[in-house]
């Protein structure tokens, strides 16, 4: 089996693969003050609860936003399921082009997302990440990563407002039955969700305009995907273990290499 570890700003996403199939993922906090040890006990309790035993992980695999916390996470590996992970970096060789114009800058889980989207599904592509931040990447037919936009993420939207204002609550982010809201609550929920269904196809639009028009896919995932699923955005396909797939895929070419 696979341990592949998506470690985001806000939660650490864990898939467990059985070949190509994803047989169990989890979903927990992202804490740079846990120690490995605090990592690995929990983990190995959430495996257990699936019959899942530490000796049959046969490699770990790790894309990572957080640099304070990667060194943890690969003690963690090291320590509990006695493998040395393979972490994604900018120049780990797959078969995407970066051409950013300085790769390294590009977030991890960005060049895996695309490494799934150029394995599954037609190009060119727009994909987005609902994560802390939104993200917005174009990859072109020829299986270039170009860049895309970031902005910030949906959750975060909303906790600026309960922090830099006096008097707006904090609200559970859902979409409104209106747009018009009646109350506080409504009208903070409206301008969330209204606004960044805006922001999606807006954004769409343009990249798609830029980029001469041409038929694009448009590939979704992220925590906030079950929410912005509710409305028409000009998303193709929504897959929540993109990330997830982008891992495994390039686990299993590195290991093909060796």
């Amino acid at each position: 089996m696979l341990l592949a570890i998506d470690i985001g700003n806000s939660n650490l996403v864990i898939g467990v693969f059985r070949k190509d199939k994803c047989i169990n993922s989890y979903r927990i906090c992202t804490d740079i003050n846990k120690t490995s040890d605090e990592y690995g006990l929990l983990l190995m309790e959430l495996l257990r609860l699936k019959n899942i035993t530490a000796d049959k992980i046969g490699g770990v695999v790790i894309s990572s936003v957080v640099p304070a916390i990667t060194k943890t996470i690969e003690n963690m590996s090291n320590e509990y399921f006695k493998k040395e992970p393979l972490i994604v970096t900018p120049d780990i060789n797959t078969e995407i082009a970066i051409k950013y114009h300085n790769p390294f800058e590009v977030g991890a889980d960005r060049i895996v997302n695309a490494i799934a989207v150029n394995e599954n599904y037609q190009l060119p592509a727009i994909i987005i990440d609902f994560g802390t931040a939104t993200t917005f990447d174009y990859l072109t037919e020829k299986a270039e990563y170009l860049g895309g936009a970031i902005a910030p993420g949906i959750g975060i939207s909303a906790q600026a407002l309960f922090d830099h204002t006096a008097r707006l609550p904090k609200v559970e982010i859902l979409k409104p039955s209106c747009v018009i809201g009646r109350n506080t609550v409504s009208n903070i929920q409206s301008g969330i969700f209204y606004g960044n269904i805006g922001q999606i196809k807006e954004i769409i639009k343009r990249m798609k305009n830029e980029m001469g028009g041409k038929k694009v896919t448009v590939i979704a995932t992220g925590g906030f995907l079950e929410l912005i699923k509710q409305e028409n955005t000009s998303i193709d396909f929504f897959v929540p273990d993109l990330t997830l797939q982008g891992l495994r895929l390039i686990y299993e070419k590195q290991k093909m290499e060796k």
